[in-house]
């Protein structure tokens, strides 16, 4: 079957612009676009942040249950994190169970937070082998266009940081602020136009190529690395990319504050 000839159009003019170095929104490279956050959005959240990227728009809500421990871990919490696209962020989404689109965004996000240790698992222990808190993220996108992985990444920090466990609705302690010793934050790269760019749109994720999500610590430890579509790229790609990575996550840490 011939390919659609709205992305074949769209690839060959994206593979102009990148021989002058150009791209659709007039940015660099390795520009972003601006980022906006705001906290304490859902009044019914333990947590919340909306993160506003160009006309990408997305919310993340923190919840709390108590839960058992599981068997092997006698003293450890829990943690899951969901992601919901709807038709409403855009039309290239359906409504239904979640797409492997929208787990892959969910799972994406939990790992690089999961596998940092922000969250010590084990201060959620209320009793042992019996009752433990379980950290319930909810991440939402209102509006895609484009880069939802970087979005939802930043969003779930945000609102993580704010959160505050109630201890007190359940009778089991004082309500205190969940606390989050690191801050992961995450880069995304799409090959667009045959080079690779920060922070893709949506236009260019749609005529780009192969793509690569970096969650990065405090200290620059690579907490998670996840390459999603076909294709592939080079040592000297990869380093300049990590070059990239670690001078934006600071930025982005520091806007978390």
């Amino acid at each position: 079957m011939a390919a659609p000839p709205v992305p074949e159009l769209l690839r060959a003019h994206l593979t102009e612009l990148a021989k002058n170095d150009e791209r659709l929104d007039g940015r660099g490279r390795f520009e972003g676009r601006e980022v906006q956050i705001e906290t304490g959005v859902l009044p019914r959240a333990e947590g919340s942040a909306r993160v506003v990227m160009g006309d990408t728009i997305v919310l993340a809500g923190v919840k709390f249950q108590i839960m058992t421990p599981y068997p092997d871990r006698p003293t450890s919490g829990g943690f899951m994190t969901s992601a919901e696209v709807r038709p409403v962020s855009g039309v290239h989404w359906e409504a239904g169970p979640p797409s492997p689109a929208a787990i892959e965004l969910g799972r994406v996000v939990d790992r690089g937070i999961r596998e940092s240790g922000c969250l010590d698992m084990s201060d959620l222990c209320i009793l042992p082998g019996e009752k433990a808190w379980q950290v319930i993220l909810d991440v939402f996108a209102l509006s895609d266009d484009g880069n939802l992985f970087d979005a939802f990444a930043t969003a779930a920090m945000a609102a993580l940081r704010t959160a505050i466990i109630p201890g007190e609705r359940f009778d089991v302690g004082e309500d205190r602020p969940l606390p989050v010793s690191k801050k992961p934050m995450m880069c995304s790269y799409h090959r667009v136009g045959g080079r690779f760019v920060y922070d893709a749109v949506r236009r260019e994720e749609i005529g780009g190529a192969e793509r690569i999500h970096i969650t990065l610590g405090d200290d620059d430890h690579v907490h998670s690395l996840q390459k999603g579509l076909k294709g592939a790229f080079t040592a000297d790609e990869f380093a300049e990319i990590m070059d990239h990575a670690r001078q934006r996550c600071a930025e982005l840490r520091n806007m978390i504050e």
